[in-house]
C-alpha cells in the first residue's frame, strides 16, 4: 500500500531507479497514441534532423518518470486520481538513453472532503549523464489516513 497524504515528507527528494528507453518503447508508444511523427519512427528522416537520430516522444518520457516514481510505492492504492500536470521539455531523449527522476513532494493539503487531500509532486527527469531533460509537477487526489474510531 502506498503512502497516505499525511505520510509525505514535504521537500524531501528521492531519486528513482533508471530505465533505458528502447526502440520498442518508442514504437509501442507511437502505436498506442497514433503519433507516427517521423522524428520518432523514421531513422532516415531523423538522421537529417537537428537531433541526428530518432527521439522518444516527450509524453512517453513524462509517463515513464511517473511510472518510476510509482515504483517507490508512494501512491499505490492511495492515489485516487490525477488532477493536473505542468511540464517542460528541455532536451531530447534518444533510443538507448537511460532516464531517472528526482521526485519531491512539494505540497500536501486537505480537500473539502475529509477522507481526501491534494498532493503536488515535483519531478526533475535526468538522462544517464545527469543532464536535465524534463521538469514538471503533477497534482494528485490522495487518500488521507483513516481516522480511528474512539
Amino acid at each position: 500500500m502506498g503512502l497516505y497524504l499525511e505520510d509525505f515528507e514535504i521537500n524531501s527528494t528521492q531519486r528513482t531507479r533508471g530505465r533505458t528507453i528502447g526502440e520498442g518503447d518508442v514504437s509501442l508508444f507511437a502505436g498506442l497514441v497514433g503519433d507516427y511523427n517521423p522524428l520518432h519512427v523514421d531513422e532516415e528522416f531523423s538522421s537529417r534532423s537537428i537531433f541526428g537520430t530518432r527521439v522518444a516522444h516527450g509524453p512517453l518520457v513524462l509517463s515513464t518518470a511517473i511510472g518510476l516514481m510509482s515504483q517507490l510505492n508512494w501512491i499505490d492504492g492511495t492515489a485516487l486520481g490525477l488532477l493536473g500536470i505542468s511540464w517542460e521539455f528541455h532536451a531530447p531523449v534518444k533510443c538507448g538513453d537511460t532516464v531517472s527522476a528526482k521526485v519531491t513532494p512539494l505540497e500536501a493539503r486537505a480537500s473539502q472532503t475529509p477522507e481526501r487531500g491534494i498532493l503536488k509532486i515535483g519531478f526533475e527527469v535526468l538522462n544517464q549523464h545527469d543532464q536535465v531533460v524534463q521538469v514538471g509537477s503533477i497534482v494528485l487526489l490522495m487518500q488521507r489516513r483513516p481516522q480511528q474510531a474512539n
